[in-house]
């Protein structure tokens, strides 16, 4: 463990219990030394890994405790876009106008002049693949007239889900004191993506579109590292850390992984990876607990 940088005492105590779980009836090889700095700092770190199938908990270390969301955000907008092209309020082509409060947005974003506009299909590209707050908040304000009104309906579709304890504040998951949600919240809207639409949750795959003649690349590293991952959404600001949901979908198993306040892309990845890997072990039993859904 020379590799691994001195951490203070209540976070090398706190980082030995999530080795100790993360052991605990595994058979298999030894995570790697990332387990160990990824749940530093603790008052960031959360995780949950749940079996999407039957909705079992497999590992979960401060999955209730409030945390906020970033760029994860993004998966209830795109929640909402989803259920507007299932009832024909839009089609893959309709185009979504860019407002001027939508194009002040900081970066990530497509960077969109006065007056132009997106069409769905790229928009939800640009959502899944770059993170684009831009586009983020002018699918709000398309579909909720503002982006205010359009956080309180995340929020109302987040109680409907059984997020429990998650609050929207904004569509992109740019920093603001009251957007709040859980690792275990994560994991339901994670869940319900994929149930509810199928046919859609082929965007979370992809990791590189073309828009106006250029390819734009995602920062989503999970997809092509793990063979069976395939999406959905990573995010970060300074207060939440290095978060990401990622579904593992092979050989019969689908497994809904989310870690938030990793250090760093690569911490969070590697803690992804082994968590992955000791949740397949056949000698996991897991947590008899199971995830309860509201209806959809």
């Amino acid at each position: 463990m020379s590799n691994l940088r001195p951490l203070p005492l209540i976070q090398r105590v706190f980082a030995a219990l999530v080795l100790m779980v993360l052991l605990a009836g595994c058979t298999t090889a030894t995570p790697p030394d990332s387990v160990l700095a990824v749940p530093a700092p603790a008052r960031k770190y959360a995780a949950i890994v749940v079996d999407a199938r039957t909705g079992k908990q497999l590992f979960e270390v401060s999955s209730t405790a409030q945390r906020y969301p970033a760029s994860l955000t993004k998966m209830m907008t795109l929640y909402l876009l989803f259920e507007a092209l299932e009832t024909g309020r839009v089609t893959k082509e309709t185009q979504i106008p860019v407002s001027d409060h939508a194009a002040s947005q900081p970066p990530t974003k497509l960077r969109f002049r006065r007056g132009e506009s997106i069409d769905v299909d790229s928009a939800i590209r640009a959502i899944v693949v770059k993170s684009a707050n831009d586009v983020a908040v002018a699918v709000g304000e398309y579909l909720g007239g503002s982006e205010e009104q359009f956080a309180a309906m995340m929020t109302s579709k987040a109680r409907q889900l059984g997020m429990t304890s998650t609050v929207f504040r904004n569509a992109s998951g740019l920093p603001d004191d009251d957007q709040h949600t859980t690792a275990r919240d994560m994991a339901v809207l994670g869940m319900a993506l994929r149930q509810r639409f199928p046919q859609q949750f082929h965007y979370f795959s992809e990791s590189d579109f073309m828009f106006r003649g250029r390819l734009v690349r995602g920062h989503n590293d999970m997809l092509g590292r793990v063979r069976g991952v395939d999406g959905i959404k990573t995010g970060y600001i300074r207060a939440s850390g290095f978060n990401i949901v990622t579904s593992y979908n092979a050989d019969g198993r689908n497994l809904i992984v989310v870690v938030m306040g990793a250090d760093s892309a690569r911490q969070r990845n590697d803690h992804v990876e082994a968590l992955i890997q000791r949740s397949l072990s056949p000698s996991v039993d897991g947590a008899k607990t199971r995830l309860m859904f509201a209806e959809q």
